[in-house]
């Protein structure tokens, strides 16, 4: 089974920053995106979510950061990624699209 490790850390009370690494695909999908869920309040200002541990990221994966990106559009929550360029998880991002409606930092 496909193992993915989310850390979350709330500097302050109206951010979060959630780190994920491992690997993220159908397997394990939906706990990746409960422990994101559960740790994302409807009265943050900001989430920041770090991908520089993540080394592999598949469509299911991909589903739960675009799903991520609706949902704190909605609620009206700045999101931020972190994912290092160069790195497989990086050109995922770009070559989805996912760069085009949600801040990626390098």
């Amino acid at each position: 089974m496909t193992v993915a490790n989310v850390d979350v850390r709330s500097p302050d009370t109206k951010t979060v920053e959630i780190s994920i690494s491992g690997e993220v695909d159908l397997s394990n999908a939906e706990v990746v995106q409960d422990d994101i869920y559960g740790a994302v309040a409807n009265d943050l200002i900001r989430v920041r979510l770090d991908l520089a541990g993540l080394t592999y990221i598949d469509s299911a994966g991909l589903r739960i950061l675009f799903t991520l990106a609706d949902r704190l559009q909605l609620l009206q929550t700045e999101l931020e990624i972190v994912a290092p360029h160069g790195s497989p998880t990086r050109r995922v991002i770009e070559l989805s699209g996912l760069d085009t409606v949600v801040a990626v930092q390098p």
